[in-house]
């Protein structure tokens, strides 16, 4: 391969190979004042993975996380992982995986660039902007030779910025492009403005969804940062666990994950909790990022009329809304969050197969994919709940 002789690629099997400072340095420059964009590719987060043992082997997702070095120096860092299935991505190959199977392939393991069990954007080359040209090259270049080396099947870089889509494609990855909900801040003073931007049938409902969800028969608690206690993560876990085992199988997370966010997370996460008398029965976890909100999971130990909605979205859009932040990402799919404010965005991913013949064919579906993404993000943003001068801005 063409790459720079002068950068090094290293595959590190555990974050212990590299220092926090080294890891951060490349991939939240930003967070020495403050809160990174994301926190979800910083050391602290992928380390609470790896020491929980949620990713590792045995759950299908086993580190080698690339390193670009130029001379002593660490230019650009990227999560990547050994895949053994397509569990906990949010951008679903199981098609690929099924034709390639088919014409007598194997799919798996495959290499994935990407934060396990989290679909959220943000950056996953993550490089030092004096040597961003070349560190993206290199890592990107050092993850195919790694494919290549071990005969595995393909490369993909999930949830990428807009910025990689197009730097990837030039260097021959195939782009997707696929959707979720956000919530966007227009500048609101309150909720009631923000509502005030509805059509009147959407703004109605609203209201009165949130007013039989605060009449659960309980209290909402808002806990960020050490209002955060054991307590909290211990009700959670039950909430996780019910979600999880009717959503995926098997939850992603493992209990000791919860116990790695209490010691080293608290100050990135938003946690909305709901209890009656004192016994806690739903909660929704956040993640804060410097200019969004990352919802993430949600779980109650019975049915309550409308308070997945107020805990998960309303309760996200009330925070967001009184620290100022840009948006919301309330996770992924979900077409029931447009009448509740959130419009269809697109999100990326990158795919390079090493297959010829099957890239070819692959890279004709996306495009066709792509073309009915668009259509679809456009009109359901025409059928979204905001007035029609609100819609036309969103657009």
């Amino acid at each position: 391969m063409n790459r720079d002789k002068q950068c090094e690629i290293n595959v590190l099997t555990n974050l212990s190979q590299v220092t926090e400072q080294e890891w951060d340095d490349c991939a939240c420059p930003e967070a020495k004042d403050g809160h990174p964009i994301d926190p979800f590719t910083t050391y602290r987060f992928l380390k609470a993975l790896e020491d929980s043992n949620s990713v590792g082997h045995g759950t299908g997702w086993i580190p080698h996380y690339l390193q670009a070095k130029l001379a002593d120096e660490t230019i650009g860092i990227s999560p990547l992982y050994v895949k053994t299935h397509s569990q906990g991505e949010y951008i679903f190959d199981h098609n690929f995986a099924n034709a390639y199977a088919n014409s007598g392939g194997d799919y798996y393991p495959k290499l994935q660039i990407a934060v396990p069990h989290t679909p959220a954007t943000g950056r996953r080359l993550l490089v030092k902007d004096t040597h961003a040209t070349t560190a993206k090259s290199a890592l990107v270049q050092g993850a195919v030779q790694l494919a290549l080396q071990n005969k595995m099947s393909s490369l993909h870089i999930t949830f990428c910025s807009k910025g990689e889509l197009e730097t990837g494609a030039q260097m021959g990855l195939h782009k997707r492009q696929t959707q979720q909900f956000h919530w966007f801040n227009s500048n609101y003073k309150s909720f009631e403005d923000f509502l005030e931007n509805l059509s009147s049938r959407k703004r109605k409902n609203i209201r009165k969804e949130r007013l039989q969800a605060h009449n659960f028969g309980g209290t909402i608690e808002v806990l960020t940062g050490d209002d955060i206690q054991p307590k909290h993560w211990d009700a959670f876990w039950t909430f996780y666990q019910d979600t999880g085992a009717r959503k995926w199988g098997t939850p992603y997370l493992t209990r000791q994950f919860f116990e790695e966010a209490q010691n080293n997370l608290r100050d990135d996460i938003l946690l909305v909790m709901a209890h009656i008398d004192g016994v806690y029965v739903a909660g929704a976890l956040n993640f804060i990022g410097r200019n969004t909100l990352y919802g993430r999971y949600w779980g109650s130990t019975k049915g309550f009329p409308f308070l997945h909605f107020e805990l998960c979205y309303y309760q996200a859009i009330d925070f967001a809304i009184a620290k100022r932040l840009d948006s919301v990402e309330a996770g992924a799919q979900g077409s029931h969050k447009l009448a509740r404010g959130y419009l269809p965005v697109a999100t990326y991913s990158l795919h390079w197969f090493a297959d010829q013949g099957f890239s070819d064919a692959v890279a004709k579906y996306l495009e066709a994919e792509g073309k009915a993404v668009n259509e679809e993000i456009n009109v359901l943003t025409t059928y979204g709940p905001f007035k029609k001068i609100e819609v036309e801005e969103q657009q």
